[in-house]
């Protein structure tokens, strides 16, 4: 399972020009799922993202996770987090796994995160063609895969 999480002042995403979810300050997690993730990719996930230090303290060092800040959150799927560009031009999505298997794994994802924050989580629509805006702070951005936590 991988994660591109950004620090936004204000995120949101939109399906066919409704808007659909909104967070202010907050984590913008685009979520991929891999062929062979399991539960246990999802937990330690929510668990990593929820305390990883990456807002601002008083002093302006990034001592500060998301659990402290009662920051929000907004989880979009990315199917393409997963591409494969090692041939050609063309991105292959072999390694990404099927909606049968990722959307049920997105949903618990999100799941066990707002159980870790003890809030609800902002989504975008599993499968839609989303428009996602964001205004990154910092930028912080960071990319955190579950097949290399140790």
């Amino acid at each position: 399972m991988r994660a591109v999480v950004q620090r936004v002042s204000h995120a949101s995403v939109e399906v066919e020009d409704i808007p659909l979810s909104s967070i202010d300050r907050g984590l913008l997690i685009l979520l991929g799922v891999e062929e062979g993730d399991q539960k246990e990719d999802a937990a330690w996930l929510a668990t990593k993202i929820t305390n990883m230090r990456i807002f601002d303290d008083d002093d302006g060092r990034m001592n500060l996770s998301l659990k402290d800040i009662s920051g929000q959150a907004l989880v979009v799927s990315q199917f393409t987090l997963h591409a494969s560009t090692k041939k050609g031009n063309r991105p292959s999505f072999i390694r990404a796994a099927k909606p049968d298997t990722s959307e049920p794994l997105y949903e618990h994802f999100c799941e066990l995160l707002g159980n870790e924050l003890q809030s609800e989580i902002a989504r975008g629509q599993f499968g839609a063609m989303m428009n996602v805006s964001l205004l990154n702070h910092g930028p912080v951005t960071i990319i955190i895969d579950s097949k290399l936590r140790e």
